[in-house]
């Protein structure tokens, strides 16, 4: 199973954004899945449901840092505005508010996450987002 299928399937599965696309790596990150969970938890909703960057994008970084121990910070820093840059030539944006507004979907910051149920995964474009993001941090850490 691909990386973006793994994301895509966490996601599908009660996982945010964020979570989703960090867990999708967690084979290739010396931390136990349920820490890496628990430490992009906060990232979902673009920040805490505050609906900035992107989860799939900010949990894509967090696993960037934890693949890439050795890379400098300014080497990490090129490596994620990589990814957001590629996230956002295909999407539009990586702003989380924007993505969802452009599905149609009217967003608040309210701290109360949404129940999954199927009306939840049919309108949100978020496994898609978070199968996107996955590829592209797959590709980005094939080419090192």
């Amino acid at each position: 199973m691909s990386a973006s299928e793994r994301a895509k399937e966490y996601f599908k599965e009660g996982c945010n954004c964020a979570q989703a696309v960090a867990l999708a790596f967690a084979d290739r990150i010396d931390l136990p899945a349920e820490s890496i969970k628990r430490a992009t938890v906060a990232l979902g909703g673009g920040l805490g449901r505050l609906r900035e960057t992107c989860g799939a994008v900010t949990g894509g970084a967090v696993a960037l840092g934890l693949i890439f121990p050795e890379k400098s910070k300014s080497e990490i820093y090129a490596l994620v505005q990589k990814l957001a840059m590629r996230f956002k030539e295909q999407n539009g944006s990586y702003q989380c508010g924007q993505l969802l507004t452009g599905a149609g979907i009217v967003t608040d910051k309210s701290p109360q996450a949404e129940p999954r149920t199927e009306g939840y995964y049919k309108k949100r474009p978020c496994a898609e987002l978070v199968a996107c993001a996955a590829e592209i941090l797959e590709q980005i850490v094939e080419e090192g």
